[in-house]
């Protein structure tokens, strides 16, 4: 990124808690400015009455895709420009595939994919025009992973980093960064009982996803990540000229990925030559723009 510290301008959604909340924080500490999204605007009093003219809050559920571009244009508004985009508005979900129902799922996608795309459609223009800027796609573990009663939750986080790597190949033309992270378990409000969404058990499913369920909520207040830690990383990556495009965040997303990977990578490789078997015989290999 060309800007220079102490300048930049922040969009975060979700900036009222958990990493929002602790990335708004360092970046405004930092003297920067940030305008954070939250569905109730009264959560963000403190920050306003802290930090002043700097920090701007915005009532806006990340659902309400038709109201991206508004949220982006207050902050052109404010600030005068964005230089970087933070999608991190989002909760989590507990239930296997036959006991999260339709409307549930969509939910997942549209605070997880249709939310964050509609942000980026609204801001892409302003850091296209600039050459400058850097979005960032908080996703999950549960985004390059999956496990028993998290599928819902994994199919958004899913969908997003699909997405998002395209979409850094698109942009990065013109100047603008895109960084895909992928926390663990960090001690935020996403385990609590209240911000956590749980499917209706079916007992059929008691022995396959009951220890998760009860993990899941146990977890909540010990989570081994620190959030005022995981911003100051996310900052410096931003600033590093070879910043990767997923950044695995905390101790056990690093061990569970890389054990994923790892396994992914064996099982191509066990599986190549029948794999392989299924094109035609001697046709040329195909030649892709990528």
């Amino acid at each position: 990124m060309t800007t220079n510290t102490g300048t930049k301008v922040w969009i975060i959604t979700g900036a009222s808690s958990g990493l929002g909340l602790a990335l708004a924080r360092a970046a405004l500490d930092a003297g920067e400015r940030v305008l954070g999204t939250a569905r109730r605007a009264a959560r963000f009093d403190a920050l306003a009455a802290q930090y002043g003219d700097r920090f701007v809050g915005v009532e806006h559920d990340v659902r309400d895709t038709d109201g991206a571009a508004a949220v982006v244009q207050r902050a052109l508004e404010v600030f005068g420009r964005v230089d970087v985009l933070v999608n991190n508005a989002g909760v989590g979900q507990v239930g296997a595939a036959e006991e999260v129902a339709d409307a549930a799922l969509r939910d997942m996608l549209d605070q997880h994919l249709f939310g964050p795309a509609a942000f980026v459609r609204a801001v892409m223009p302003h850091l296209r025009a600039r050459g400058t800027g850097a979005i960032v796609q908080m996703s999950s573990q549960g985004g390059r992973m999956s496990f028993p009663a998290v599928g819902s939750y994994s199919a958004g986080k899913f969908a997003l980093e699909g997405w998002s790597e395209a979409l850094a190949g698109e942009v990065a033309p013109f100047g603008v960064r895109v960084l895909i992270v992928e926390p663990s378990r960090f001690r935020t409000g996403f385990n609590a009982a209240d911000v956590l969404k749980t499917a209706r058990p079916d007992a059929s499913y008691g022995g396959v996803t009951g220890a998760v369920r009860a993990n899941m909520a146990e977890a909540d207040g010990i989570q081994e990540g620190d959030p005022v830690r995981a911003a100051a990383v996310i900052r410096d990556v931003l600033e590093r000229d070879d910043a990767p495009l997923r950044l695995p965040l905390g101790a056990e997303a690093v061990r569970n990925l890389t054990r994923v990977y790892r396994r992914a990578l064996d099982d191509v490789e066990a599986w190549a030559p029948l794999s392989e078997s299924a094109d035609f015989p001697g046709v040329p290999a195909a030649v892709r723009a990528f």
